[in-house]
């Protein structure tokens, strides 16, 4: 049975599937990130792809986007749900907690499949879907922030000057969600984002936390969220 939905992650999420089984994708675009599990996931087929690759060998700058969103799309894939980790610009976004983006800024190094071709389409997070995402996280009892994504390149983390201007038109920042969520709509895949806020971005406190403190938040938003993803895959049809 072929997978309509896939989830996008890191490695926190690499044990969601039941019964499992690897798949080499190939695509015109080169090799997405690592093989493709698909496996049983609240009672569906679902496919689950390591944004980083299963060794977590490939910065967020050395992703192959296109070819990720590509082999979703190749095996039947029609909804994307991709999970991130992000930085908040806002003090009331205190970490840990989750955040699901209704809007996203990525006016660099922007992806597309429009390489030789003209071609336009208008960016968006799937309203329906993401509807549904808000709606299973408050039923779990948690608090639910909405606002702006904006992605960076990285590798590198964002200079206090650069976090200070972004943060008067976004509410996290991040390195991935912006160019999944493009690239789907061009392929015309609905794509929804769910993000662990496990940080404050640099300089939005006078206290910088380390980085075991941001592992160990990123571990406990990792254990809601995967209640979060549970309930969203048994309701999307």
């Amino acid at each position: 049975m072929k997978p309509r939905i896939a989830i996008i992650g890191g490695s926190n999420f690499s044990e969601l599937l039941e019964s499992p089984k690897s798949v080499k994708v190939k695509t015109k675009y080169g090799n997405p990130s690592d093989f493709v599990d698909i496996g049983d996931f609240s009672g569906k087929t679902v496919a689950f792809l390591p944004r980083h690759g299963k060794r977590r060998n490939l910065p967020p700058h050395m992703i192959n986007y296109r070819a990720n969103i590509f082999a979703l799309k190749k095996i039947g894939v029609e909804s994307i749900i991709g999970v991130t980790s992000v930085g908040s610009l806002k003090k009331k976004i205190s970490p840990p907690c989750v955040f699901i983006p209704n809007d996203y800024i990525n006016l660099w190094n922007v992806q597309t499949y429009y390489k030789k071709k003209i071609g336009h389409v208008t960016p968006e997070i799937d309203e329906k879907m993401r509807k549904i995402v808000v709606g299973q996280a408050k039923k779990n009892g948690l608090t639910v922030h909405e606002g702006v994504y904006v992605q960076t390149t990285g590798p590198r983390l964002e200079t206090k000057a650069e976090i200070n201007f972004l943060k008067n038109y976004a509410d996290v920042v991040g390195m991935n969600m912006a160019a999944e969520a493009t690239l789907s709509k061009e392929l015309g895949l609905r794509y929804v984002n769910l993000s662990s806020v496990d940080n404050y971005a640099n300089g939005i406190i006078l206290e910088s936390l380390t980085f075991e403190q941001i592992l160990q938040n990123a571990r406990k938003n990792s254990e809601e969220i995967k209640k979060i993803l549970k309930n969203v895959v048994r309701v999307i049809r």
